[in-house]
């Protein structure tokens, strides 16, 4: 992945989650625009990890994003905000969209790799592998048929070793781990209003 001399992989996103508000005087309301951006922006995360193991993951993760943006563009004006979105979707006894958002938070792809970088970032000895195969215990495995099961299993098992993976981020380590760190923050307190938010009665269906 090319990114300018001196710079990160994070310059090349999009949007970064460090750019997604979480608006604690309006219940922690999330732009809808800003969140799918950055959702779709993380996803390039799988192409830096180099294996084509990783495609079922990041495909499961755009198809969400994509069931999100549906119901946006069906309906813009009651969905500026994700939770919003979910509201007005659940008033029409329709739930594709709030059901995608619980998949692409909880069930999928954010979660997933929050917890699994947090694991590297804390435990500088161990390789990606062991970070990814925990995280995947604790996210998705619990709601994966023994058909797909093997297939993300593979995909723990491709991660590319950690100082490979580390270097393609960029060659300032320094300025790697302060953005990393940054971003990781910021997408790991998105993830913690959207799971509030999703296990409330609000977004029940």
């Amino acid at each position: 992945m090319a990114f300018p001399p001196g710079g990160t992989y994070f310059d090349t996103l999009k949007c970064s989650f460090t750019a997604v508000p979480v608006d604690s005087s309006k219940d922690n309301a999330i732009p809808t625009t800003q969140f799918l951006e950055a959702s779709e922006s993380l996803t390039t995360l799988f192409d830096v990890l180099g294996s084509a193991a990783f495609k079922p993951v990041k495909n499961d993760m755009l198809g969400n994003v994509k069931k999100i943006r549906d119901r946006q563009l069906a309906a813009p004006l009651e969905s500026e905000t994700l939770q919003s979105l979910v509201i007005n979707e659940l008033k029409t006894k329709k739930h594709t969209a709030t059901e995608g958002l619980l998949w692409l938070t909880r069930r999928s792809g954010l979660d997933f790799t929050a917890q699994s970088l947090r694991a590297n970032l804390q435990n500088p000895s161990d390789e990606l592998s062991t970070s990814f195969r925990a995280a995947y215990g604790n996210t998705l495995k619990p709601h994966h048929s023994f058909v797909i099961k093997p297939i993300f299993s593979a995909a723990m098992s491709a991660t590319p070793y950690r100082k490979d993976f580390y270097a393609k981020l960029g060659d300032d380590q320094e300025r790697v781990q302060k953005e990393l760190r940054a971003w990781l923050g910021a997408l790991e307190t998105v993830i913690e209003a959207l799971n509030r938010f999703m296990a409330s009665k609000a977004a029940k269906w």
